[in-house]
C-alpha cells in the first residue's frame, strides 16, 4: 500500500520485516506488504491513511456482530478484572465457560450436549478428529480410525484439520500430509458437474460414492465423515439438494460418525444458529464451531458432540482418562465475550436479519451474471461467491497467473469495498447487522469492479468479448 504518513509506514515496515502472516506469497510479499487496518466500526475497517472500506468479507467471516461494541469491551474487561484466567484441567472450572457450555447445549440440534473448548475452527475440528479416535477405542472398535472428508475442502490449518481439508491451492509440497488414514471423495459443485450430468444424478454419483469409499476402505475402519454444510474457502459450493440428509444416511447405515464442520455457518451466517438441522435437516454427531461464536473479538472454538459419544467415553473403564485439551480450554475471558455476543445477537434479532437481507443479497448479486466474465453466483444467506471466468458457455477459466479475482478485490478495494480473491473467485460472508442500503453498495461497488478489470483484460489481450 501507500503509505501518506511516517507512523503508518514504520508499522507496515515492521509488519513486513517480521510478521508470517498465515499464506504468505512471500515474493509479493517483499515489495507490497500489508494493507494497515488502523481501527473498525460496525461494518467498516479503516487503514492507516484514514481510508475506509465496506468489509464484505466479515474479516475472515466472523465479524457477525460488527466491530467497535461498547458492551462487548465492557464485559471483556469486566471479565478480566474479575479473572482473568482459571485452569481448566481436570476438575477446576470457571463460570462463563460453564453458562456457554449450557447455553450451546441449549442452542445446539439433538443431543449434542457436550463441548470441548480450543482456541479457533483449526483445534475445533482437531479436537473432533481426536475424540472419534478416543470414542471408536473406547467402544472396542480400536481400528475405526481412517476418516473421509471431500476434495475442496478446508478444515484448518493444524495437520490433521489440514490433512483432512484437500483445497488443491493450500497443499504446499513443502509441508507434508496424512495420507494413510484420511480419504477423499468428489467436491460436490454442480456447477462444474460433466456437462451431461442432470443434478439428480450428480447427487447419486455422490452419495454412491461415499458409500462406494467406506466399503473400500472397511466400514470396520471407517470412523468419521467430514463435511461443511457449504463448503467456504473451497469456493462457498452448496452441495445438491438432499446431499446432507442422503451422505448422513449413508453414514449411519455404515456406524460412521458424522461431523459437520460449522466453523463458518454457524451463528448466524446462514439465519440459523446452526446449519445443519434447520438449513440442511441432519442432528450430526458432531459439531465444530468458532468464528461468529465471538464473532471475532476474541480467539474461541468449540466442538459440540452427542449424548451417545459422551456415554460411551465416560463409562466403562474406572481408570480412563482423556487426556486432550489446551491451557487456555474454556478461557473465561473468551467465554464471557462469545456470551455477550449471543445476547446481542438474540436481542437484536440478527439472525432473522441475517434470513432477511441474506435473501435480498443474493438476488441482488444475481444480477451480476450480466457481466461477461461472470460464470457463476452462488451460496445463501450471507455467504456467497462470484466465480470469473474467461468463456461464460464453457465455463473456461483465466489462468492462474492473471489472477482475476485478486485484480478485481483491487478495483474494489480502491472503491472502498473490500471482497476476498481466492484465484478466480471473490467471496463475501459480510457481519450480520448488514443493512439491504449496504447490500446496494456491495453489488454496485462489485459490479464497476468487475467491469474495470474488464477492460483491462481487453486493453492488455488477455480477453477478447464474444460480443
Amino acid at each position: 500500500m501507500t503509505l501518506s504518513n511516517d507512523a503508518g509506514r514504520e508499522i507496515w515496515e515492521k509488519d513486513r520485516k517480521h510478521f508470517l502472516h498465515p499464506w504468505t506469497h512471500f515474493e509479493s510479499f517483499k515489495d507490497e506488504g500489508s494493507l494497515v487496518i488502523s481501527h473498525a466500526e460496525g461494518c467498516h475497517i479503516t487503514d492507516v491513511n484514514g481510508q475506509r472500506y465496506f468489509d464484505a468479507v466479515g474479516g475472515l467471516w466472523c465479524t457477525n456482530i460488527g466491530l467497535g461494541r461498547e458492551e462487548m469491551a465492557d464485559a471483556i474487561a469486566d471479565q478480566v478484572r474479575k479473572m482473568a484466567y482459571a485452569s481448566p484441567f481436570v476438575n477446576m472450572t470457571n463460570e462463563p465457560a460453564s453458562l456457554l457450555a449450557a447455553k450451546l447445549a441449549e442452542l445446539a440440534p439433538g443431543d449434542l450436549n457436550h463441548v470441548i473448548y480450543s482456541s479457533g475452527g483449526s483445534t475445533a475440528v482437531d479436537s473432533a478428529y481426536r475424540l472419534i479416535h478416543f470414542y471408536q477405542a473406547c467402544r472396542g472398535k480400536p481400528d475405526k480410525v481412517h476418516v473421509i472428508a471431500r476434495k475442496g475442502g478446508y478444515h484448518g490449518s493444524t495437520y490433521a484439520s489440514m490433512s483432512i481439508g484437500n483445497k488443491k491451492a493450500d497443499r504446499a509440497p513443502e509441508f507434508k500430509y496424512i495420507t494413510d488414514t484420511i480419504h477423499h471423495v468428489s467436491y460436490p459443485s454442480f456447477y462444474r458437474a460433466p456437462e451431461d450430468m442432470s443434478e439428480a444424478d450428480f447427487l447419486d454419483f455422490l452419495v454412491n460414492e461415499l458409500e462406494e469409499k467406506i466399503l473400500e476402505v472397511g466400514p470396520d475402519k471407517v470412523g468419521a465423515f467430514f463435511a461443511e454444510p457449504i463448503m467456504g474457502a473451497g469456493g462457498v459450493i452448496v452441495p445438491p439438494e438432499g446431499y446432507h440428509k442422503k451422505t448422513w444416511e449413508v453414514c449411519k447405515k455404515h456406524d460412521v460418525l458424522y461431523v459437520s464442520d460449522e466453523v463458518v455457518t454457524a451463528f448466524g451466517r446462514l439465519g440459523h444458529w446452526f446449519a445443519s438441522k434447520d438449513e440442511f435437516g441432519i442432528e450430526p454427531d458432531i459439531i465444530t464451531s468458532a468464528k461468529g461464536l465471538s464473532s471475532g473479538y476474541l480467539p474461541l472454538g468449540a466442538t459440540l458432540y452427542s449424548d451417545r459419544i459422551h456415554d460411551v467415553i465416560s463409562t466403562g473403564d474406572p481408570d480412563r482418562f482423556y487426556t486432550s485439551g489446551f491451557t487456555y480450554a474454556g478461557h473465561p475471558v473468551c467465554c464471557a465475550a462469545a456470551l455477550k455476543n449471543i445476547e446481542i445477537m438474540e436481542r437484536e434479532n440478527l439472525l432473522e436479519n441475517a434470513r432477511d437481507v441474506g435473501t435480498y443479497f443474493e438476488a441482488q448479486l444475481q444480477t451480476l451474471r450480466q457481466h461477461e466474465i461472470v460464470g457463476d453466483v452462488r451460496g445463501r444467506k450471507l455467504m456467497m461467491c462470484v466465480e470469473n471466468v474467461k468463456n461464460q458457455k464453457t465455463k473456461e477459466m483465466f489462468p492462474e497467473e492473471l489472477d482475476i479475482g485478486t485484480r478485481i478485490a483491487n478495483k474494489c478495494d480502491a472503491m472502498g469495498l473490500i471482497v476476498r480473491p481466492i484465484v478466480h473467485l471473490n467471496i463475501m460472508s459480510p457481519p450480520l447487522i448488514i443493512t439491504r442500503a449496504d447490500v446496494d453498495f456491495v453489488v454496485e461497488t462489485l459490479g464497476n469492479g468487475i467491469r474495470a478489470v474488464m477492460d483491462d483484460l481487453v486493453r492488455s489481450g488477455d480477453w477478447i468479448p464474444s460480443t
